[in-house]
């Protein structure tokens, strides 16, 4: 359920019996033919279903990120890394103080990643307190489902192509596109990245079937499912 479907009366009773909660965390980007917010839908959507049949609150998506790799395309936000950590941090303190003692953090783009870091500090002052980081699209069962449909798959591609990442009136290329050199994109400027993967795709198809990504859907939302409801220990 959406903490935004409960009033603070109803926070304060459901901590009495369970301490858990969720925070999905996402990025405003390029995603090529695809939405801008492609990283916030996915985070938000993934963390409801899985947390739905639960009964775990699931807090409003984070939906600015760290992403100064793609800055020179129109539309995407990125904050300082150092602004980003904070905020992370910040919402954290808010949610215990809230009784929340259990918590899953939803992640939907890897440039995130070193929010963790920070996590592990605000640990340190925050004894007693248990966080998780799941990044949805690459925890093990997700990956190993992705890798039978099509092993080429990145970002902006076909893997996170669906019914409700795609903007109307776009039109997705029908050819796939080849994988872009990495290691050559990390070392270079934002200017510069954006003349190597012109459109945003890193490469593979940009679509597949539907039942193709319904497939790979349903074991994120139960890989994901499964972190919410055990390891508390």
């Amino acid at each position: 359920m959406r903490i935004a479907e409960m009033n603070w009366m109803q926070v304060e009773e459901h901590v009495k019996k369970d301490r858990r909660a969720v925070l999905p965390i996402g990025s405003t980007e390029q995603h090529a033919h695809l939405s801008l917010c492609v990283d916030v839908i996915l985070s938000e959507r993934v963390a409801v279903e899985a947390a739905e049949p639960l009964g775990i609150p699931v807090f409003p998506v984070i939906a600015y990120g760290f992403t100064p790799s793609f800055v020179d395309y129109a539309g995407t936000v990125t904050l300082k890394l150092s602004t980003f950590c904070a905020l992370v941090c910040d919402v954290l303190d808010s949610m215990v103080r809230s009784g929340f003692t259990q918590i899953v953090i939803v992640n939907g783009h890897g440039g995130n990643g070193p929010a963790h870091g920070a996590i592990l500090e605000w640990l340190d002052r925050n004894r007693g307190v248990q966080v998780k980081w799941h990044n949805w699209w690459n925890a093990p069962a997700t990956m190993a489902k992705l890798k039978t449909i099509d092993p080429v798959a990145s970002h902006a591609s076909w893997m996170e192509n669906f019914p409700w990442t795609r903007v109307a009136g776009a039109e997705q290329p029908q050819e796939a596109k080849a994988m872009v050199d990495l290691e050559r994109f990390q070392r270079l400027d934002p200017g510069a990245k954006k003349l190597l993967i012109g459109d945003g795709n890193f490469g593979g198809l940009y679509q597949r079937p539907d039942a193709d990504t319904a497939a790979l859907w349903e074991v994120a939302v139960a890989e994901t499912r499964s972190l919410m409801a055990m390891g508390w220990d």
